[in-house]
């Protein structure tokens, strides 16, 4: 996917690690992650907030820029108490960019918009070189909001949360008596995907919870990425590799896309072409090649 600004941005894992524990912080940045996102919300508690802001800042600041470029951090929301102090601690550090939790629409993106600007120039860092990932269902009035975010300042992607949305509902339980999210939860899933698409962002799946439970994750992860997500959130080191292998293209899947990139090469003028029994369409067209660029072979 691609933003406002026509920049692609496609990263498979997105790894919480807590901000308050140096050790995790290290282990998290060393291992396969696409990106690490350093916690400085609900992996912390309240009193170990100004400590987790000093050690997540000293962090980035000893690694080199270049491998900033995948070190996120998660604030806390703006409409608390801490989301100014976080940003000022931490983006002199130039990290790659900032998840915004709880957000409640464009507005919010538009103030950490204006927030970052200021502290980039403070800090002599390029203004607008701070992207965005957006939390865009922890709240009741953020799930009104989903298909607000077109042309959102630095978004490159949004995410959505269950725990946090069931707190703001006031519901006991967020999973049906089969395991699977309720229906609230599934229309979470839907309609963040719906905005990111609007947007021209990136989808990224929620968390699984149970991060022994291998083989969950992995069906979980491969029937999003066909329902049209782009990534995944992680909490554990553990589910990296599988998040990586789910949400990249099979050699297999790569050949059948190009063969469908072939076929309307070999027939420019076609709006349908017969193909192993089936009729394809230009949709089919735009889905094959989305699916190479997503394998490096656009």
């Amino acid at each position: 996917m691609t933003n406002e600004d026509g920049e692609a941005f496609g990263a498979r894992s997105w790894l919480f690690a807590p901000g308050d524990s140096e050790r995790k912080t290290e282990k998290a940045a060393a291992g396969p992650a696409d990106v690490v996102v350093l916690d400085l919300e609900d992996a912390v508690a309240e009193e170990g907030k100004p400590g987790a802001r000093s050690t997540v800042a000293a962090f980035l600041a000893e690694r080199p820029l270049a491998e900033r470029d995948r070190l996120w951090v998660r604030i806390n929301p703006l409409d608390g108490p801490h989301a100014l102090a976080d940003l000022a601690a931490v983006v002199p550090a130039r990290p790659g960019g900032v998840m915004l939790p709880k957000a409640r629409g464009r507005g919010d993106v538009e103030v950490l918009d204006h927030y970052l600007s200021a502290l980039e120039v403070a800090a002599g860092a390029e203004r607008g070189s701070t992207k965005v990932i957006v939390l865009v269902t922890e709240t009741a009035e953020g799930m009104f909001t989903t298909g607000t975010y077109k042309g959102a300042p630095r978004m490159v992607a949004m995410t959505w949360g269950a725990e946090d949305l069931a707190d703001a509902v006031g519901a006991s339980e967020n999973r049906d008596a089969d395991g699977g999210y309720g229906f609230t939860y599934e229309l979470a899933r839907s309609l963040c995907l719906l905005g990111a698409s609007a947007a021209g962002v990136a989808a990224v799946e929620t968390i699984h919870g149970d991060f022994k439970d291998t083989e969950g994750l992995r069906r979980r992860a491969e029937k999003v990425r066909r329902d049209g997500y782009r990534g995944m959130l992680a909490i554990h080191p553990a589910q990296v590799e599988v998040i990586n292998e789910a949400f990249t293209p099979t050699e297999a899947e790569l050949a059948a896309a190009q063969e469908i990139v072939d076929l309307f090469a070999a027939h420019p003028g076609a709006g349908t072409i017969g193909h192993n029994g089936a009729m394809l369409d230009r949709p089919h067209l735009a889905r094959a090649r989305a699916l190479l660029a997503s394998g490096g072979r656009a």
